[in-house]
């Protein structure tokens, strides 16, 4: 652990940093966005060059796992120069990984690239496997281009893990089906409960399916076994006896994994969330660009770790209609 590594008051080393490139996405997913969205100006964003030495400060700092997010952050122009500037310092550093979340609409094209850049493992948001129904629920996704990106992905050598939201009354009908789907093409999946960020065109109630009822339905089908099984990040793994394959659970709703946080959220201003589910933030982009130095940089990071609290105040009910956090998902990148 180096000398100025990132320990929180409630003594959580900080080791995972989550980096949204962008704001904007060629989907509207109906419990991420709006559909008519209002994206930030381009001089509000980050350079590469300015995000790539903010990763490098946090990796001085400790933090051993990267993820690339958006938005969607394969529409990002000149993308593939951080991956590579950041895969240059895997293994060197103390950065152990650089991975990315993504939709995959852009995967077919990036996927090589992406492993050669160093990139080992991806998530890809996949949420169905009916094309009316995924194009219901992203507003102008293509399944088909997606699974010819999983496709190009699994072909260049990248591990897969697929994240579905579950949503009441939408796919939750279909969750057995895609577990059998993601396992025998060798792809964990892991659900994730929909959480209240950002205004969205629509009611999260409608939404909203506790993960504790999938898991009991599923334990009607499946025998699941609890494993040890982590990847740094929130996800609680099972192994499914009749499929071979590892599923995860993403709660930030029915039992939050706020204990154990060893992340923060970087956006593409340079705005730092020391929690997904509070609005404490801190401003790095002005102490970034005030010196070409780091000191200004090293201090507003430690001041800000300094403050990150000890867990989210999620709530989804009928008395509760405004989302608890405004920014929309795709600003922090989940």
């Amino acid at each position: 652990m180096p000398e100025s590594a990132m320990i929180d008051r409630f003594g959580r080393a900080i080791t995972y940093l989550r980096v949204s490139v962008t704001d904007r996405c060629d989907f509207r997913c109906v419990y991420c966005m709006a559909e008519d969205m209002t994206f930030l100006p381009k001089k509000d964003l980050l350079t590469i060059e300015e995000l790539e030495r903010l990763c490098t400060a946090f990796i001085a700092k400790g933090v051993r796992k990267l993820r690339i997010t958006g938005g969607e952050p394969l529409v990002r122009r000149d993308i593939m120069k951080l991956f590579e500037a950041l895969g240059r310092q895997i293994g060197t550093g103390g950065l152990e990984e650089v991975t990315v979340t993504t939709n995959g609409s852009q995967l077919e094209r990036f996927a090589r690239p992406l492993f050669d850049a160093g990139v080992r493992r991806i998530n890809v948001s996949l949420d169905t496997l009916d094309r009316a129904k995924f194009k219901a629920i992203t507003r102008r996704g293509e399944l088909g281009r997606v699974m010819a990106g999983i496709t190009a992905a699994q072909e260049a050598g990248l591990r897969i893990k697929l994240n579905t939201v579950a949503l009441k009354g939408v796919n939750d009908d279909e969750i057995p089906e895609m577990i059998r789907w993601a396992h025998a093409h060798d792809m964990d999946l892991t659900l994730i409960e929909t959480m209240p960020l950002g205004d969205i065109d629509g009611d999260r109630t409608d939404q909203y399916l506790p993960l504790s009822l999938v898991r009991a339905r599923l334990k009607e089908l499946f025998t699941l076994e609890d494993i040890p099984y982590r990847t740094g990040g929130p996800a609680r793994y099972v192994k499914v006896a009749e499929t071979g394959g590892r599923l995860g659970f993403i709660t930030p709703m029915t039992h939050n994994f706020c204990e154990s946080c060893n992340r923060v959220r970087v956006t593409c201003t340079g705005t730092l969330f020391m929690c997904l589910g509070q609005e404490d933030a801190a401003d790095l982009r002005a102490p970034l660009r005030a010196s070409e130095g780091n000191d200004l940089l090293m201090q507003a990071i430690d001041e800000a770790i300094a403050r990150k609290p000890k867990g989210h105040d999620f709530v989804i009910d009928r008395r509760t209609s405004r989302p608890s956090v405004r920014r929309h998902m795709s600003v922090t990148g989940g």
